[in-house]
């Protein structure tokens, strides 16, 4: 299950090279339900993804670079490519800041996972997180990857 909640950030935190990062690529293969291919560093995945917008179904499968290559070649839309920072904030968790680029250059987008709706549904985001949109499609990698 995956539990999470995303803003648009007002500014961004200082020092952003403090922050262990990954440099990620991912493609679609469907949208409904999402199967998803991502290379995240020199990690590879295949991930599917129920139906919902705060918490849904989610499974990965581990791919070789071989397999998403092949997969690669018949993903329908944008292939995203974004960095993640990975930054420690309150009670534990971590803010998921994806700086995106290529045709989707300027968008910043940050995200946090938690381990039930309880702990997201009371979550008091960071002053910096800004404008809430968990529940807008159109900040869904899925969407952004059907865009023409």
């Amino acid at each position: 299950m995956e539990i999470e909640r995303k803003f648009i950030p007002k500014n961004l935190p200082e020092n952003l090279n403090q922050y262990s990062f990954h440099r990620i690529e991912q493609a679609y293969l469907n949208t409904a339900p999402v199967l998803r291919i991502r290379k995240q560093d020199n990690t590879y995945i295949l991930t599917y993804k129920g139906g919902g917008m705060m918490a849904r179904e989610e499974y990965n499968l581990a791919l070789n670079r071989k397999s998403y290559a092949h997969l690669l070649e018949k993903a329908d839309g944008n292939v995203l490519t974004k960095t993640r920072y990975l930054i420690p904030i309150d009670d534990g968790l971590t803010a998921e800041l994806d700086i995106f680029e290529g045709r989707f250059a300027g968008l910043i987008l940050v995200e946090v996972e938690f381990d039930s709706v309880e702990q997201a549904e009371s979550f008091t985001p960071p002053a910096w997180f800004g404008k809430e949109v968990t529940y807008d499609k159109r900040y869904h990698n899925s969407y952004l990857s059907r865009l023409e």
